[in-house]
């Protein structure tokens, strides 16, 4: 695992851009997974206007690793729909580009990104409780690819700032890409800042591998780059 101290949300932002670039610049098609949420919004902010338009970028595709879909399945689920608000709507994304995850095709996901080559990089953020993508403690395991969760009523609620707090809304399942199919990539990012991840931090530097810590597992990564501000190292010696 590589990696790289960066002062704070700012400079974490700007850094990961760069390494995403990086990876858009490159020959031949790419496959990115990207990740929604308050974390990579200052990343897609700078990123936006660096790619909009722009045709050298129209190789790359995109992919969400998580949905949870709205309870009466009538509109997109929130993470596409998050996605294509930070990012994919306003840089102009072909809709040819944008390989939906979603409750209807979750079965064959895994077969798809076989089929499309592979992915090239996943992005992701990382959870308090050192969750990623849709992989909570308790919720998978290791050997898991792109699978249904079901929800109890604590992971609902959990669920329901999501939701703008309508519970009506929140639905009994989600669907994630599991341990396993992320592993599957060539390459991980992940970002983290704020002393509020300062403990999944610690535990992925560490080292040891715990089924309720998910994100532990990916520190097994040959190619691994953790970008991380000083707040979330704060607890890291």
């Amino acid at each position: 695992m590589r990696v790289i101290k960066v002062k704070d949300y700012e400079e974490m932002s700007q850094v990961a851009t760069q390494h995403l670039l990086g990876y858009m610049t490159r020959d031949g098609r790419q496959n990115i997974s990207i990740t929604g949420g308050t974390t990579p919004k200052r990343m897609y902010e700078i990123l936006t206007p660096l790619v909009k338009d722009r045709e050298e970028y129209q190789n790359i595709h995109f992919y969400n690793f998580d949905e949870i879909p709205y309870r009466n399945e009538d509109r997109e689920g929130v993470t596409i729909s998050g996605l294509r608000k930070l990012f994919l709507t306003p840089a102009n994304i072909s809709e040819n580009n944008i390989h939906k995850l979603d409750q209807y095709n979750y079965t064959e996901h895994d077969n798809n990104i076989k089929a499309d080559g592979g992915l090239d990089l996943v992005v992701l953020g990382l959870g308090w409780d050192a969750h990623f993508c849709g992989n909570l403690p308790g919720t998978t395991v290791f050997g898991d690819k792109t699978t249904k969760v079901e929800c109890n009523q604590k992971m609902r609620e959990r669920l329901l700032d999501e939701f703008d707090n309508n519970i009506e809304d929140v639905p009994d399942y989600y669907i994630t890409m599991g341990p396993k199919s992320i592993m599957a990539a060539q390459n991980l990012i992940i970002i983290a800042n704020g002393k509020r991840k300062a403990e999944a931090v610690k535990a992925l530097i560490d080292g040891e591998i715990k089924q309720d810590l998910p994100a532990t597992i990916l520190t097994l990564h040959p190619n691994l780059t953790l970008i991380v501000d000083e707040e979330a190292l704060s607890l890291v010696e």
